[in-house]
């Protein structure tokens, strides 16, 4: 993908203690907000299928799992 410079704000002794430690401050930045990014679309899947999820819980709860008849164990 193509790559976008952009201004950030960050703690001036994180940005030393990183490039004493020969970190890519904008490899690391990109690793963290894609981190972030990733747990922030979870969470927004996991609320737009609460609805879905909740009805299949409470129907494997009341009827027992789809194919637990074929189950060997």
């Amino acid at each position: 993908m193509p790559r976008k410079s952009t201004s950030l704000s960050l703690d001036s002794d994180l940005i030393a203690r990183a490039k004493n430690m020969g970190i890519n401050l904008s490899r690391a930045a990109e690793a963290g907000l894609e981190d972030e990014v990733r747990k922030a679309e979870v969470e927004q899947w996991k609320q737009e299928n609460q609805k879905a999820i909740s009805a299949y819980n409470k129907r494997v709860a009341s009827e027992g799992l789809p194919l637990d008849a074929y189950r060997k164990w």
